[in-house]
């Protein structure tokens, strides 16, 4: 692809400025060029997507597997990608610091950070010390000259759906860091979302859409700036494959009937010949 990484990441930079906008989650380079094909405006990566397309599990990939899976994507689309980088594949502030300075040079556009612990992915750092880690990832950031979004994540949710609470105070405090966009990956009820939209503001607020429900509409007359899909279009492919599979397994072919046809794929893939 030739659009420049600069004006990617000022185009994305535009989007977080106003309105709504819905990032899907590649998994890899089809399904990315698939989503630019048709019309989205920006990309997100999905930890749990990628995982699988290698065998394995969500949390099971390396570092080193991410910035290369990264660096495939930004190169093969004109749009900007937002890094899922997990926690930084680090604990240390310095330590994620660095990792992120790789990140940046993949060509993302903007990268997320968890507060989850990657030694122990069901442990979550207290706000202090999640806090120092993200002041370190701006700076990091910051030396670059490179205009990438940080995107600062709680999973608190994730343990406890009812946390609502403790997970915007912590969103505060990051944005207090320097993040230029919060996540709390599991906020669904209009009422939260507002309040998480409205504590945290000017800053945008992402959503993650783990199930159906609210529209985009809806959720943009909330105040949401970014919707994005994390692995479920991916879990929406597997399960189809898994649906047909079965069925072949038992016998019959009826479940390929669904599939798109290859002149459809076609169409799409030759836009990017």
């Amino acid at each position: 692809m030739t659009r420049p990484v600069a004006a990617t990441r000022a185009a994305f930079r535009t989007l977080h400025q106003q309105g709504c906008f819905v990032l899907p989650n590649p998994w890899d380079i089809g399904s990315a060029r698939m989503f630019q094909h048709l019309g989205f405006s920006a990309l997100a990566s999905t930890s749990s997507g990628y995982a699988w397309t290698t065998g394995r599990a969500d949390y099971a990939v390396t570092r080193d597997d991410v910035l290369q899976h990264l660096t495939a994507l930004c190169g093969a689309v004109d749009l900007p990608v937002n890094a899922d980088f997990e926690t930084g594949f680090a604990v240390a502030p310095a330590e994620v610091a660095a990792n992120v300075e790789l990140a940046i040079a993949t060509g993302v556009a903007g990268l997320s950070i968890e507060d989850r612990d990657v030694a122990d992915p069901s442990h979550l750092f207290e706000t202090d010390f999640a806090v120092e880690r993200l002041r370190a990832v701006r700076a990091a950031i910051d030396r670059s000259g490179q205009d990438v979004i940080l995107v600062a994540r709680t999973e608190g949710l994730l343990r406890d759906p009812d946390a609502v609470t403790p997970a915007i105070d912590k969103l505060v405090a990051f944005a207090e860091a320097g993040a230029d966009c919060l996540f709390a990956p599991g906020i669904h009820k209009p009422a939260d979302i507002t309040a998480l939209v409205r504590a945290v503001a000017p800053r945008p607020v992402n959503v993650l859409i783990m199930r159906p429900g609210l529209t985009v509409a809806e959720l943009a007359d909330l105040g949401v700036r970014r919707i994005s899909i994390g692995g479920g279009l991916a879990r929406v492919g597997w399960g189809a494959v898994l649906a047909a599979a079965e069925q072949i397994k038992a016998g019959s072919f009826d479940g390929l009937a669904g599939g798109a046809t290859g002149k459809q794929m076609n169409d799409v893939f030759r836009d990017f010949a």
